[in-house]
């Protein structure tokens, strides 16, 4: 079974979840590509949840460049969040990319972004998270990602078909 139509099996499963500690769902393909994401409610139609991650082992080890391939590709297709997303910030010593909503939201004093971090050299790993900064407060907070199951799938479909071919 591939990972869309696992997916959509645990979501029919999770129907009715829902906790303020999260429920991690693994699932994994027959390439051992492997998607976590730890929900925090789920509905018939919903779903919310605190970060989502993508392994591709196919990523392990690449040059940066290959990950530039995937931000640039990534921040090009994925224009159905709440804002769009773009490469912010280049590690090149960690092998790491940082995208983030471009501009983040702006209201009453809040700020609130998606962040993605795209990593090679260990793990060949897609993270999404979205953070909340108040004006006046120290730091940023983790908030839940509130998407239809339709988007979530959208969103891990074009995860998946952005990743670069290799040689």
């Amino acid at each position: 079974m591939d990972l869309i139509s696992q997916l959509n099996q645990e979501l029919r499963q999770l129907a009715g979840f829902m906790s303020a500690s999260p429920k991690r769902v693994e699932l994994t393909d027959a390439e051992g590509v492997r998607l976590a994401i730890d929900f925090v409610a789920v509905d018939t139609l919903s779903c919310a949840f605190r970060e989502l991650w993508l392994h591709v082992p196919k990523l392990v080890g690449k040059e940066l460049a290959i990950l530039k391939q995937w931000a640039d590709a990534l921040s090009r297709r994925v224009t159905y969040l709440l804002e769009n997303i773009g490469p912010l910030e280049v590690d090149r010593l960690g092998d790491k990319i940082l995208i983030r909503s471009t501009p983040p939201d702006r209201i009453s004093g809040a700020t609130k972004f998606y962040e993605v971090l795209l990593s090679a050299k260990s793990d060949g790993t897609f993270s999404l998270k979205r953070f909340a900064f108040e004006a006046g407060s120290s730091g940023r907070q983790l908030v839940d990602i509130q998407l239809t199951h339709e988007v979530l799938n959208k969103l891990f479909r074009d995860l998946l078909e952005t990743v670069p071919e290799m040689e």
